[in-house]
C-alpha cells in the first residue's frame, strides 16, 4: 500500500475515495489538515481514534485496503470450522475494546454487576484479558509494553476485597 498509503487513500481517486468509506476518507483528511505542517504518516497513525482503525476491519475499509489488515496479527490463530478469526472477529474484538474505552471516557461504572449494585471486576478483567490477547496476536511483548503501567490486576484485587 506505501508509506503513505492512508493520504494517499483518501485523495480522490485512492482506495476510500467512493461511497462507502466517505467518512473514512473524510476522518483521514481532516487528520491530515489537523497536522499541517508537522504531517508524517506515522503522526496521522497516531492521530486517528480508536473506533477509527475498529472501522477498518468492516467489510467495506477492509476490502478497500486490499483485504490485508489482518497483517498485524502474525500469531492470531488459526481458523477453525466453529470459530473463523477473520476481520469480522477481530472488528467485533475491537468493539468490545472500544465499548470499555468509551465507559471508561463518560466515568461509567466497570466494576459492578450489570444493573446491580455489586462490585464485580470481571467486566474489567475480561477486557483486559481481551487486549493482552490481541497484543499476543501481534506479537507485542505486554509485559515490556506495560511495564511500571500495568497495575489492571492489583486494582482489581484491591476492589474484590472491599
Amino acid at each position: 500500500m506505501g508509506a503513505d498509503w492512508l493520504r494517499n487513500g483518501a485523495k480522490a481517486g485512492g482506495i476510500f475515495d467512493n461511497g462507502y468509506c466517505r467518512l473514512t476518507a473524510r476522518n483521514i483528511n481532516d487528520a491530515v489538515l489537523d497536522l499541517n505542517p508537522y504531517y508524517t504518516h506515522n503522526k496521522l497513525v497516531a492521530v486517528l481514534g480508536f473506533g477509527f482503525w475498529r472501522y477498518m476491519f468492516s467489510m467495506h475499509q477492509y476490502t478497500a485496503t486490499g483485504r490485508t489488515l489482518l497483517a498485524i496479527f502474525p500469531a492470531k490463530p488459526t481458523s477453525t470450522p466453529t470459530v473463523q478469526y477473520n476481520q469480522y472477529f477481530v472488528f467485533n474484538q475491537l468493539k468490545q475494546i472500544n465499548d470499555i474505552r468509551n465507559r471508561i471516557a463518560h466515568h461509567e461504572p466497570i466494576c459492578f454487576q450489570p444493573g446491580l449494585p455489586a462490585k464485580d471486576t470481571s467486566y474489567a478483567r475480561q477486557h483486559y484479558g481481551l487486549i493482552l490477547q490481541l497484543f499476543q496476536w501481534m506479537s507485542i511483548d505486554h509485559a515490556a509494553l506495560l511495564y511500571g503501567l500495568d497495575h489492571i490486576n492489583t486494582v482489581c484485587k484491591e476492589i474484590d476485597t472491599l
